[in-house]
C-alpha cells in the first residue's frame, strides 16, 4: 500500500508521544548562527554553524554537554528499558572468556576478559599441558587515568625475544610503541612515537615503522629503527596526497612489504627482512588504476593484481625478476569471482574469494595444482581468515558465523579441507540458534538491478503482517559488509523485530563492477538502491513506514543523511552515526584529515563538474523544511576520521528546518574515536541507549519479549 505523503504527516503527529520519549518537559539547545560564507563555483552557501570546528573551545564543548543532557532527558521514560536491555546483553555474554589461541614459536597467544572488568588482558602459555600463564599486557591496568585504550599493532618478533606493540589513548587513533623484553617483560627504553604501522626485520634488533601526518593524518613516511644502536632512518617518503603507506611481512618470514596505495592504484615495495641496512626496492611502478598486492613464498613472489582482470587474479613471478614482465598465471580471472585475499603456507596457498554477494575460501594445493572450496553451511554467513602466524603448518585457521550463528574458529587440513572446532563463541541467556531464521533475497531496484539483503528473524514471528525492521547500510569503498552475528541484537529480535543488511551498490559484495557503479559520478545508485530496498520490503509486507527503523555509520552516515532528505517519510526512526555529512565543506578543506586521499571516492570539489555530483545529495547542505523520522545522531570528540562537528553541524541546521515534533537527539561520546567507547561494559550501555530509541519509536518500549523455546 503506498501512504501519500499528507496521510504520513497525519500518522506521525499523532504518534509523536511515545513511552520512551519525554517531548514536553525538556527544552532542546539552541546552537547560535553565526553566518559563514563558503560559497565556491557561484553556488551560494552561508553555513550558520561552521563556529562548531572550534574543538576545545568551552563554548563548543559546553554546547555538546548541553546536547547530551537533553537527549538523556528525552530517553528518560525508557530508562527502565535501557537497564533491562543492558542485564539482557551483559547476561549474554560469558565474562570470564578468552579467544582461540594463536600458536607460535612454541607458545600460545591468546587474549582474555575477566568480569566488570572493562578491556582485554593480552597474555600467552608455552604450549605443553599445565603451563603457567604468562600476562603480558593488562589494559585494565595500563589505562590508569587515561579515558581510552586500545592496543593497535602487536607484533612477536620471529626469534620470538621481543613484542613490539602499539596503544591509543585518546581514540584518535594515534598509536604511541612500545618494545618488550619477552624473558623479563621490562621496556626497551628507547621510543618511536606514534605509528600508523610497524614489522620486524629478522631477529629482534631492526623494527621498521610509518609515521603519519600530523595534519592530515596521511600514513607517508616508512622508518627503520636499530634498536641496539638506537639509530633511526628515513627509508622513503610518498609525497603524493592520495597515497597512504602500509607495512606488511611473509609469513615465512623472508621480505618486508611496504604498499602505497590510493582508492584505486597501488605500488609495492619490498625489502628482505635479513639485510638490516638494506633499502626497499620497487616490485612493479604504479600504474593508474592497477591494484595489486604482493606476498612471498619459496623463492617466488605472488600478486593478486586486476591488470586486464576487472576482479582480480593470482600471478607469480621468480624472486629475482619479480617486475611486470616476468608474471605468469597461477588463478586465472574468472568475472564473477572477487579475488579478495591470500594467505600463504609452505604447501598450500588460500583465497578469500567473493561471488554472488557471499565470501568464500579456496585452498590451492601446490603439489597438485588444484583450487578447491570449503563448504559452508547457511544461506547467509560471513567466514573469514582468522589469526594464522605459522608458515609450516598442515591446518587454516578461519572465523565463520552468520546472523544467527555466533562466531566460531575452526582449523581446516590444508590437504583434505577437514576442519576441527577451535573456540566457539558461548552465547547465555539460553540462547538457541535454531529459534532464529536468516534468508537470502534480492530486492529490485529502479533500473532494474537486483540488491542483495541478508534477514534474520525469529523462526516464531508472525509473518502474516508486517513487523517491525531495522535496515542497516553501508555502501562505500568496495567494503563488502559482514553478514555477522551479535548477541546485543538478539534483544531486539527477542522483541519482535526483524533485521535486514541491504548490500548496496558502492560496496564490494558484487565485485568492482558493484563499487564502481556507486562511487563518483554514479554515487546517487548507493541512496538509490537503499531507498527502493526499503520501499521493497514495504511493498513486499515485511514492514510497514511507521515500523521501520533504519541506521548507518560513517560513510553510511552519509547513506543515511542522503536517504533521509530523500524519502524521509519511509521510516519512523534513524540511527546517525559518526556521519559524513557535510561533505561539501570537508571536501574543500584539504588540511583535514583523510580528505585529499578521498577524492578518488568521491570526487575532487575544487572541479565544478565534480561538486556538481556531490551537491546533489550532500546531507548537510540540501536539508529541507519537511517532516523527519525520530533521529538519534552520535559523534565522538576523538574522531579522526569524521570529525564530531558534521554531526553536530547536521543536527543543529534540521533543528531549524524539520517540520514535524517528532525526536531530534545528540549523544557526543566525549571521550572516545570513531569506533566509540573502548569498554565493553561501556560500550554495551551505549547499544542499551540505541536499542531503546528503537524500541520507543516503534512503541515496543513496553511490550514483553517472545518466549524462548523449550
Amino acid at each position: 500500500m503506498k501512504i501519500l505523503p499528507s496521510l504520513f504527516c497525519l500518522l506521525m503527529s499523532v504518534t509523536t508521544s511515545f513511552a520512551g520519549f519525554d517531548l514536553a518537559t525538556p527544552k532542546a539547545p539552541v546552537a547560535s548562527r553565526r553566518p559563514k560564507d563558503v560559497t565556491v563555483h557561484e553556488d551560494k552557501r552561508i553555513d550558520d554553524y561552521f563556529w562548531l570546528r572550534q574543538k576545545g573551545d568551552p563554548e563548543v564543548v559546553g554546547y555538546l554537554e548541553q546536547e547530551n543532557a537533553y537527549t538523556e532527558a528525552v530517553l528518560a521514560p525508557a530508562r527502565e528499558l535501557r537497564a533491562a536491555l543492558y542485564t539482557e546483553m551483559v547476561g549474554r555474554i560469558k565474562e570470564d572468556d578468552s579467544s582461540a589461541p594463536v600458536p607460535y614459536l612454541g607458545y600460545d597467544y591468546y587474549t582474555r576478559t575477566e568480569k566488570n572488568k572493562q578491556y582485554p588482558i593480552y597474555c600467552r602459555k608455552v604450549a605443553a599441558p599445565g603451563a603457567v600463564e604468562e600476562i603480558l599486557l593488562d589494559l585494565n591496568a595500563m589505562i590508569g587515568s587515561h579515558t581510552y585504550i586500545a592496543v593497535g599493532h602487536y607484533r612477536v618478533s620471529d626469534d620470538g625475544r621481543r613484542l613490539a606493540y602499539s596503544v591509543d589513548w585518546t581514540g584518535y587513533r594515534q598509536y604511541e610503541v612500545f618494545v618488550m623484553d619477552l624473558a623479563t617483560h621490562a621496556l626497551v627504553p628507547q621510543q618511536i612515537g606514534k605509528v600508523a604501522g610497524l614489522e620486524w626485520g629478522a631477529g629482534s634488533d631492526v623494527l621498521y615503522y610509518i609515521t603519519e601526518h600530523e595534519v592530515s593524518k596521511r600514513s607517508d613516511k616508512l622508518h627503520r629503527w636499530t634498536i641496539g644502536t638506537a639509530r633511526h632512518e628515513l627509508l622513503y617518503e610518498d609525497p603524493d596526497e592520495l597515497y597512504n603507506l602500509g607495512l606488511g611481512k611473509s609469513r615465512d618470514g623472508r621480505y618486508l612489504f611496504c604498499e602505497s596505495a590510493s582508492k584505486l592504484t597501488t605500488e609495492v615495495r619490498a625489502l628482505r627482512s635479513d639485510l638490516p641496512t638494506g633499502q626497499f626496492q620497487i616490485l612493479q611502478p604504479r600504474e593508474e588504476n592497477h591494484e595489486y598486492h604482493a606476498d612471498f613464498r619459496a623463492g617466488r613472489f605472488y600478486f593478486l593484481t586486476n591488470k586486464d582482470a576487472k576482479n582480480s587474479r593470482l600471478m607469480t613471478a621468480p624472486e629475482a625478476t619479480p617486475g611486470l614482465a616476468h608474471w605468469t598465471g597461477l588463478v586465472p580471472h574468472r568475472p564473477a569471482v572477487k579475488l579478495a585475499g591470500l594467505e600463504l603456507f609452505k604447501t598450500h596457498l588460500v583465497l578469500e574469494e567473493r561471488e554472488n554477494g557471499l565470501p568464500h575460501l579456496a585452498v590451492y594445493d601446490f603439489a597438485t595444482g588444484t583450487l578447491q572450496r570449503l563448504a559452508m553451511p547457511d544461506d547467509a554467513y560471513e567466514v573469514s581468515a582468522d589469526r594464522n602466524w605459522e608458515y609450516d603448518t598442515p591446518e587454516f585457521r578461519f572465523n565463520y558465523q552468520s546472523l544467527a550463528r555466533p562466531p566460531t574458529v575452526y582449523a581446516a587440513r590444508l590437504a583434505t579441507g577437514e576442519r576441527r572446532l577451535i573456540k566457539a563463541t558461548e552465547v547465555l541467556g539460553r540462547f538457541d540458534a535454531t529459534n532464529y531464521r536468516t534468508e537470502r533475497v534480492w530486492a529490485t531496484a529502479r533500473d532494474g538491478v537486483k540488491i542483495p539483503l541478508s534477514i534474520v528473524y525469529r523462526t516464531d514471528l508472525d509473518r502474516s503482517k508486517p513487523q517491525p525492521l531495522w535496515l542497516y547500510g553501508y555502501g562505500s569503498y568496495g567494503v563488502s559488509m559482514p553478514v555477522s552475528f551479535s548477541s546485543s541484537r538478539v534483544s531486539l529480535l527477542d522483541r519482535g523485530f526483524i533485521y535486514v543488511i541491504a548490500h548496496i551498490r558502492g560496496g564490494g559484495e558484487l565485485g568492482e563492477e558493484w563499487r564502481e557503479a556507486g562511487r563518483m559520478e554514479k554515487k546517487m545508485n548507493t541512496f538509490n538502491d537503499f531507498v527502493d530496498c526499503a520501499g521493497w520490503l514495504v511493498q513486499r509486507g515485511w514492514t510497514s513506514p511507521k515500523q521501520l527503523v533504519t541506521s548507518g555509520g560513517s560513510a553510511g552516515g552519509l547513506l543515511m543523511g542522503a536517504v533521509l532528505n530523500q524519502r524521509p517519510d519511509l521510516f519512523q526512526a534513524a540511527l546517525v552515526a559518526v556521519p559524513f555529512v557535510d561533505v561539501l565543506n570537508t571536501m574543500l578543506d584539504a588540511t583535514l584529515p583523510l580528505t585529499t586521499e578521498e577524492y578518488i571516492e568521491w570526487g575532487n570539489p575544487n572541479n565544478k563538474e565534480q561538486y556538481g555530483w556531490m551537491r546533489q545529495y550532500s546531507p548537510y547542505d540540501n536539508l529541507k523544511a519537511q517532516s523527519y523520522p525520530n533521529m538519534l545522531v552520535l559523534v565522538s570528540y576523538n574522531d579522526s576520521q569524521v570529525p564530531y562537528w558534521e554531526g553536530a553541524k547536521y543536527l543543529a541546521r534540521l533543528r531549524t528546518l524539520k517540520t514535524d515534533s517528532n525526536a531530534l537527539l545528540l549523544h557526543a561520546t566525549m571521550g572516545a574515536g570513531h569506533g566509540g567507547a573502548a569498554g565493553r561494559y561501556d560500550a554495551l550501555n551505549d547499544v542499551a541507549r540505541n536499542y531503546a530509541f528503537f524500541l520507543s519509536a516503534v512503541g515496543l518500549d513496553s511490550m514483553p519479549k517472545l518466549k524462548a523455546k523449550q
